[in-house]
């Protein structure tokens, strides 16, 4: 379960933060307000990562992306209104209700032609992306759903993008039970069992970055 802030910094150093270096487009701040009433609120992304991964985007000159869990719509919004007009967003989510929320704020903010919703199994929607041909062709790619797949997501990710193209994947500390040894739920579990897989990876250069509930950084290199 992700955190309302990123983990580690007292309620005064994240104030400071946000003062200083957070420019959440009041879109995405009324839809983190809207958010933060549903039930499940707490696990939308904080805005100093929404920022984040806009800029990673921005960074790489992203024009294809791929969002693996919507929820209600924040990381695809940050990254749709950080692509160029041409840009692209492919959206994986299950849920027909919630992500209802993430189609009015993407509409409202004049880049839902920029995002493509697939409404099934993120595994098959990205199965069926590699079998019409769009490996390597993709720039950037979020992960932020179920945990026990991360692995899988990541594997089939990896072979959409492009050598150079990025994968950020959140929640990897969860709350900074991964270094909890008395912590055996499936959930930890999977989330060090991904990690350790990540560190072992030479198809990828690899960073951890502390911020929200910890964000892995994964480029893929050139064969």
């Amino acid at each position: 379960m992700a955190p309302h802030k990123s983990l580690g910094l007292s309620p005064e150093l994240y104030d400071y933060l946000l003062s200083v270096s957070l420019r959440e487009p009041e879109i995405l701040a009324q839809l983190r307000a809207e958010t933060q009433q549903h039930s499940a609120g707490q696990m939308q992304v904080t805005p100093e990562q929404g920022q984040f991964l806009a800029f990673l985007v921005k960074l790489i000159g992203a024009e294809r992306t791929l969002d693996i869990g919507v929820f209600t719509g924040y990381s695809s919004l940050a990254v749709a209104l950080a692509l160029p007009p041409t840009g692209q967003v492919i959206a994986c989510d299950q849920d027909p209700d919630i992500t209802q929320v993430a189609q009015r704020y993407w509409q409202a903010a004049g880049v839902a032609d920029r995002i493509q919703l697939h409404l099934a199994p993120a595994l098959e929607t990205l199965t069926h992306l590699l079998s019409t041909g769009q490996a390597n062709s993709f720039d950037f790619a979020f992960i932020d759903a179920d945990k026990g797949n991360y692995f899988n997501y990541y594997e089939q990710c990896l072979q959409l993008l492009r050598p150079g193209g990025l994968i950020a994947i959140d929640n990897v500390l969860w709350a900074g039970q991964v270094v909890n040894p008395n912590n055996k739920r499936p959930t930890v579990e999977a989330i060090r069992d991904f990690n350790a897989k990540l560190y072992q990876d030479d198809r990828i250069d690899l960073s951890l970055v502390p911020i929200s509930d910890g964000l892995t950084l994964a480029r893929k290199r050139s064969p």
